[in-house]
Order: structure tokens, then sequence, then C-alpha cells
């Protein structure tokens, strides 16, 4: 088979599935992804049968080690692999699997329960810690920041929204200490972890005196980063969150010329839950007042919706709506 780049793989892949399965692929593909798939499948004129197949074989290989992986780890995988394609061929797809897919480095630590986890990292350093949590999910990190004593939260968050790119050697070291069967699958390239929108998820996630406790210690720490925080915590799509009666009571304090220009950029979605939160006459009212004001600035729809969401937060703070986060949020009626 002639030497494809990944990229060409990829269009015969989707060429081999045909339109109406490749279509569900694209669904889950950045828009630059599927420009360049465009592009490829576009230019890519005959295919041979042979290659087809092989393309396809590849592709199943890779998903089949993929799952192993996340089964039972790298070592799991191999053993399986091994008697299935024999030791060559096992080691030809993992490597392909690593190489192209990159195993995300504390793959074993994302299978862990959050409380045992806390145990085993608690007394790390709390840059170790940072680096962690940067690596798990939302919700398990939010479980475990929560969890860390009070004097620690604050610089955890603060060490998290700081990072920016990590090197591999660092990663390999934390990785070596903790689970020494993974670090040959730290990549070369330096990985993009952490950062504002990494610690927002989190916080967005721990339960209010939490997330205020480390708000109001980072505020005096590092104001602006704080500020940075604050803005990206509750975006205004984020209002489909709300039930009907705080939505109600939001509108209450939203004035209707920020209201109809922040619906402009809004996605339908959105609109939907805001005009049937509204008087019929209201809606309307607005609905008109949105197709005669013509093209806005995006920078004057963020500034509007921001104006909304501040006015979400002040009501928060004042106990007059629950945003629900998790992690014991819930309410009950």
């Amino acid at each position: 088979m002639a030497d494809y780049k990944g990229i060409q793989k990829a269009a015969i892949l989707l060429i081999a599935l045909g339109p109406e399965k490749s279509s569900q692929i694209f669904k889950h593909l950045k828009e630059e992804e599927i420009e360049q798939l465009t592009l490829e499948i576009a230019n890519t004129r005959s295919v041979s049968p042979e290659v087809k197949e092989n393309i396809i074989k590849e592709f199943y290989e890779i998903c089949i080690a993929q799952q192993y992986i996340a089964e039972g780890g790298i070592g799991y995988a191999k053993d399986l692999l091994e008697k299935a394609l024999g030791s060559d061929k096992a080691m030809e797809v993992i490597g392909r699997l690593t190489s192209s897919l990159q195993v995300r480095p504390f793959e074993f630590i994302r299978k862990t329960e959050p409380s045992q986890l806390l145990n085993f990292i608690q007394d790390e350093h709390n840059q170790t810690i940072a680096l962690i949590l940067s690596y798990l999910s939302a919700a398990q990190a939010s479980m475990i920041l929560a969890a860390l004593p009070q004097e620690k939260q604050a610089d955890v968050a603060r060490r998290i929204a700081s990072m920016d790119r990590t090197s591999p050697d660092v990663i390999k070291d934390v990785e070596d200490i903790l689970e020494r069967k993974l670090s040959s699958l730290v990549t070369q390239d330096y990985t993009i972890v952490g950062g504002v929108d990494a610690i927002v998820q989190i916080l967005n996630s721990v339960d209010r005196s939490t997330e205020k406790h480390i708000m109001e210690t980072l505020e005096i720490e590092d104001a602006d980063l704080a500020e940075e925080i604050r803005k990206k915590m509750f975006v205004f799509e984020d209002i489909l969150s709300l039930d009907d009666r705080s939505i109600q009571r939001v509108l209450r304090e939203v004035d209707n010329n920020d209201l109809g220009i922040a619906l402009k950029g809004a996605v339908e979605e959105v609109q939907n839950v805001i005009f049937n939160n509204l008087s019929k006459r209201l809606a309307t009212m607005i609905r008109e007042e949105m197709e005669y004001m013509g093209p806005v600035r995006l920078k004057d729809v963020e500034e509007a919706q921001q104006k909304i969401v501040n006015i979400i937060r002040k009501l928060e703070d004042s106990g007059e709506i629950v945003i629900s986060r998790g992690g014991g949020d819930e309410i009950i009626v």
C-alpha cells in the first residue's frame, strides 16, 4: 500500500464509510478539521479496494487497541494484541496509537475514585496537585479541589489557571512517581494543559462555598486573574441551566435594549428559552427591535451578555436564584 499521510487515510476512511456515516463523524469534528477533510476528499480521485480495506483494517486495529488501553492500560492492551495479532503487529498498532492519537498522561489516575486519589496526592506539592488535576475531568478535579484543606485550595486553583505549557520531562517525573508503567506514553511535544479555561470548568463544578473561598482568596492575591476567571465562570449560554422561575427573576432586572442586543448573538435554543419566559407582548417587541437594529458589533453583543451574566451572579450571591452545579447543590422541592 502506498505511504499515505494521516489526513489522506482519514479521507479514504470517510469515503469507504459512505456519506451517511461520514456525516455523523463530521458532527464531532472542528470546523478546520472538516474543511481539511472535505478538501482532501474532493482531491481524492480514485482509491483501490485493497487500499480501502487496509485503511479500514488499520482504523479497526487502532480502535481495538484504544479500547484495551482504556480497560486495563498499555500493558493489558499489548498482551491482548500480541495474542490476536502477534508481537510485531501489536507493537506497530500501539506505536501508531500513541504517536497519532496520543494517549494522555495520567490515564490510570482518571479511573481512580476521587476519594482514593485525594489520599494519594494531598501531601504532594501544590504545583504537582495542580498538574494532576489539570489532566482530570472537571467533575473529578472539582471533588478533589473541594476536599483539599482550605489553605491549599486557592493556591492550587491559581496554579492551574496560570499553567500554560508543561515540559514532557516534568510530566514524566511526576508520572514515574505515581505510575511508572505510563512513563513511556509521554509525548515529546510540549503539552498544553491547565490555564484559565481549565480552572473555570473546575470551579463551575465545585460547591458554592468552596468556589467563594477560592475566588475571595484569589481576589486578594491576584485581582486580575480573579477577574479573568470570574468573567468566564458563567457564560451567557449557561442560562439554559436555570429553571423558568430563575430566568423570569433575572429578566426583571435586565434592560430590554441590552436583552435585544444580547439575544442578537445567542443561539436559537437560548433565544427560545428567553422568549418563552417573557410576556407575548414584550417578546414580540424585542423580536421587532432585533430585526430593526440591523448588524451589531460582536463587542456590543458580548458586553450586553456580560451585563446579564453579572445580574445572574448577583442574584445567586443574594440567594434569590440557584445555579445548578453538582457537589450537593441539587434542589429538593
